[in-house]
């Protein structure tokens, strides 16, 4: 496994069981994810709190809004619009969804009733609304396409001439086993993919036989028992902190070293203190420390507390 020289605008398909195909619920358009509610696909609905079902003629739709992991379960937030008779749509782009690959999702009528997906479509999952399992849910499955001519990841095997057909599977495509099909070349097996910055696990299927990377020795025990590869892809995030031109010393601390107060010295320019490090995908707390008081950042509207009561400053790396 290397790093690649190029960069491309990650795109993105739909696999189930290895081939693309339309799945209840929402499709993929250009870079957008588009849901679509027909209210002739549901034939019962649920309200949570009272468990109480009732059917399609019941109820007068009022509205339609899409609730899922993707949005806290919000039943109200996002809504769809009316197309037809009994059709609802609503587009939302591909930046609504960052850091999983697969999402449970169900929709609402009305602000209140759970639309019971049907038992026959393939893309069912449970669901845990409330922290509880108490109705099934549609699953939504994204994962970035590959090609061995795109993508900032390559992924290479050497040997195994004698091999058929060579799968990379991981967390980045839901261990999917036929989607990624490696290529042979001279030395071996590659594929490059797209990955955004995040820690990943993997193995190869050779013929069949699932094997960790031999060229990485980091692993990672999976719930067989077994052992995954797995690589974390970073990211340069540049920090700064403006208006501090008579600071003697200004360090940054935050989650991704620990808070250590004095290992991340940042440097004076004309404009600002700058430092840009490498960050894994994911959220980030920190504040800066100038003189030996901590602050947080100026230009960063976004805070959060933390599990001990402070407010640190927020950043999402994606």
């Amino acid at each position: 496994m290397r790093t690649c020289c190029y960069f491309f605008l990650a795109m993105f398909g739909v696999v189930l069981n290895g081939n693309s195909q339309d799945i209840s619920g929402y499709s993929i358009e250009n870079d957008s994810i588009i849901f679509v509610f027909d209210a002739r696909d549901y034939q019962t609905y649920t309200v949570s709190r009272l468990w109480k079902t009732y059917d399609n003629d019941d109820i007068d739709i009022e509205s339609v809004s899409v609730a899922g992991e993707f949005n806290d379960w919000a039943k109200d937030k996002w809504k769809l619009t009316k197309t037809g008779q009994y059709t609802y749509r609503l587009a939302k782009h591909l930046d609504d969804f960052i850091d999983r690959f697969s999402w449970d999702f169900k929709f609402v009528v009305n602000d209140k009733y759970w639309a019971e997906p049907n038992q026959n479509v393939r893309n069912i999952a449970k669901s845990k609304p409330n922290g509880r399992y108490y109705i099934d849910a549609n699953n939504l499955r994204l994962f970035t396409s590959t090609s061995k001519e795109e993508g900032n990841i390559c992924f290479t095997l050497d040997g195994f001439e004698d091999a058929e057909k060579i799968v990379l599977s991981g967390t980045f495509n839901y261990w999917n086993e036929q989607a990624f099909v490696m290529t042979k070349t001279e030395s071996g097996w590659e594929i490059s993919i797209h990955l955004k910055p995040g820690f990943y696990e993997y193995k190869f299927i050779v013929d069949g036989e699932w094997i960790t990377d031999p060229k990485n020795p980091n692993v990672v025990e999976n719930e067989f028992s077994e052992y995954n590869s797995y690589l974390d892809v970073l990211t340069p995030v540049t920090f700064s902190l403006h208006n501090y031109a008579d600071a003697e010393d200004v360090y940054l601390a935050g989650s991704f070293n620990d808070w250590h107060e004095n290992s991340l010295r940042m440097e004076k320019t004309d404009t600002a203190w700058t430092l840009t490090l490498d960050l894994i995908g994911g959220k980030h707390h920190y504040k800066f420390i100038v003189d030996g008081e901590w602050i947080l950042d100026p230009d960063n509207a976004l805070k959060e507390y933390d599990y001990d009561g402070n407010i640190n400053s927020v950043l999402m790396v994606r």
